[in-house]
C-alpha cells in the first residue's frame, strides 16, 4: 500500500487540540502477530504521548483478580449444574484432549523459558468447572494450537501498557472490570451461540 493509504487504515483517530490527543483502536492478539503492520503515525503517536490510558489496565493485580471473580459462577454453582449433559460431557472431554495435546502445541522457545504444558493448561484453563459459559466459550475459543504457541507473548494492549510504564509514561484505564464483565454475564444461552 503507499504510504498515505496505509497511513489511513492504522485505527489513529486525532482530536486537534494543543497538544493533540489520539485514540487508537487495539486487538486482543499477541503483539508480534501485527506489530509490523501497525504504521509509524500511530507508533510515533505513542512515543510522542505524555500518558496513555487504556480499556483496562491489565497492569493493576486488582484489575486481573477482578476479573478472575467476574467470571465465577454465584454461589458455588458448577458448570455442570447450568449446562445440559451431553454439552457438559464433551467440554469436558475437549479439555482433556486439550490438555494431552499441549505439550505438543508448545515451542521450543516456550520451553526454553519455562514454561510447562501443565502448568499452561492451569494458567488458562484452571478452574474451569466453576466459571460462567460465556467465560469458558471465550477460553476454549483460545485454546487452539495456534494460540498456544504464542502464548508468553503479550498481546498489543499489554504490550503497550508495558512500554508505556518502561518509559514512565502516565497511564489509566478508561473502563472498569465491571463495566466489561457484567454485561457478558448477563447474556443468556440463545445470545452467545
Amino acid at each position: 500500500l503507499p504510504l498515505q493509504q496505509r497511513e489511513m487504515n492504522s485505527f489513529l483517530w486525532t482530536i486537534k487540540r494543543d497538544p493533540p490527543a489520539y485514540m487508537f483502536g487495539t486487538i486482543h492478539v499477541p503483539y508480534t502477530r501485527v506489530w509490523d503492520f501497525i504504521p509509524e503515525n500511530s507508533k510515533r503517536a505513542f512515543q510522542e504521548s505524555n500518558s496513555v490510558y487504556f480499556e483496562l489496565d491489565l497492569t493493576d493485580p486488582y484489575t486481573i483478580s477482578a476479573l478472575t471473580s467476574c467470571q465465577m459462577l454465584p454461589h458455588g454453582e458448577n458448570l455442570q449444574d447450568v449446562l445440559p449433559r451431553d454439552l457438559y460431557r464433551r467440554l469436558k472431554r475437549h479439555l482433556e484432549y486439550v490438555k494431552l495435546m499441549m505439550p505438543h502445541w508448545m515451542t521450543p522457545d516456550q520451553r526454553g523459558k519455562g514454561l510447562y504444558a501443565d502448568y499452561l493448561f492451569n494458567a488458562i484453563a484452571g478452574n474451569w468447572e466453576r466459571k460462567r459459559p460465556v467465560w469458558v466459550m471465550l477460553m476454549v475459543n483460545s485454546l487452539t494450537e495456534a494460540d498456544i504457541r504464542s502464548r508468553g507473548v503479550p498481546v498489543l494492549d499489554l504490550y503497550l501498557a508495558q512500554e508505556a510504564e518502561r518509559m514512565k509514561k502516565k497511564t489509566g484505564a478508561v473502563e472498569r472490570v465491571e463495566e466489561q464483565c457484567h454485561p457478558l454475564n448477563g447474556l443468556n444461552f440463545s445470545q452467545v451461540r
